[in-house]
């Protein structure tokens, strides 16, 4: 196994032939040829957003790159964004052309994770997701489930989505907002539509952050707000068989699996249209009592992290 290289559009690929990781049932070959099978479908998803990806280099664990390594080529695009969490500043590859992706492939990028918002709006991100994450076990089902509550919660308020597999086991709900929203008011209307959603169906349904808490129901996680990242449409995913985040029409979401959408079957599925173009609605005005609503419900994290603290407390009080 080894060292089979080309170069394409001045990107030399090295080691072509070597597994992509345990279980991937791919090579690198195969993720190269299929992010440059796609390029025209995933790169507008991840023009000028500040990007990160999970590569997998042989013999490690996955892990998230978001600071561009010390050799990075010069002529791919960064941006240096202000990380709080860690106080420094961070600089994040731009993927806005075959080159930069190739590039990427060949470092064994796997997964892409792009911002809600483009780097010169910053404060402005062009859709709200609502990410459903099942229990463990084979809960895709249950996924569905809870994202047609979301559509219902959606729709009571006059907005529509469209619904993509997180090619891992859960379902990502999108909606294109408006230019002038701002990333305060999308956090809050997210926080909103996940409360909304919970209460059609709390058998099936939380917003609890806290594992333990879920009771084998699905996560509606509101926390996709700000400068979070959500999985890119078409992109691969570090999950046996190499499955790909893919989107499916409402009314067809019951009968599809995530393994229905795979490295190897999704070129074909795209070559000739871009379903994701043809499934999103037009960028839609949030209404402001939803906005409202919202800003009345605590922050998932940061009530979980006040929470585990009392907990903590408690157990300790306990003795």
């Amino acid at each position: 196994m080894g060292s089979a290289e080309e170069t394409r559009d001045g990107v030399s690929l090295t080691n072509l032939d070597q597994p992509l990781f345990d279980g991937a049932g791919a090579t690198k070959r195969d993720l190269v040829d299929y992010l440059d099978a796609v390029r025209e479908r995933i790169l507008p998803q991840l023009r000028d957003r500040p990007l990160s990806v999970i590569r997998v280099l042989r013999g490690q664990d996955p892990f998230m790159q978001k600071n561009l390594p010390r050799y990075t080529p010069e002529w791919v695009r960064r941006t240096s964004v202000w990380a709080e969490a860690s106080h420094r500043q961070i600089s994040y590859a731009l993927c806005n052309d075959r080159r930069t992706l190739l590039w990427f492939a060949n470092q064994r990028a796997v997964e892409y994770h792009p911002t809600l918002s483009t780097v010169d709006r910053p404060q402005h991100p062009t859709h709200l997701v609502l990410d459903l994450d099942p229990p463990e076990g084979d809960s895709f089902r249950m996924a569905v489930r809870a994202a047609l509550l979301v559509r219902q919660a959606l729709a009571d308020v006059g907005l529509t989505g469209a619904v993509k597999t997180s090619g891992a086991k859960g379902v990502h709900v999108v909606v294109p907002v408006d230019a002038a929203a701002t990333a305060e008011e999308m956090a809050a209307a997210t926080r909103a539509l996940a409360a909304r959603a919970e209460r059609l169906d709390p058998a099936l349904a939380t917003t609890a952050f806290i594992r333990e808490d879920r009771g084998g129901r699905v996560f509606v996680d509101s926390t996709r707000a700000y400068g979070a990242t959500v999985v890119a449409v078409y992109s691969p995913r570090v999950r046996p068989g190499t499955p790909v985040s893919y989107p499916v029409g409402w009314d067809d979401l019951a009968a599809v699996t995530p393994a229905d959408f795979t490295v190897r079957s999704v070129p074909a599925l795209v070559a000739d249209r871009d379903p994701w173009v043809e499934l999103l609605p037009a960028p839609q005005h949030l209404p402001a009592d939803l906005v409202a609503e919202g800003r009345t419900i605590p922050v998932a994290r940061v009530q979980a992290m006040h929470e585990g603290k009392r907990r903590a407390r408690a157990r300790r009080e306990a003795g």
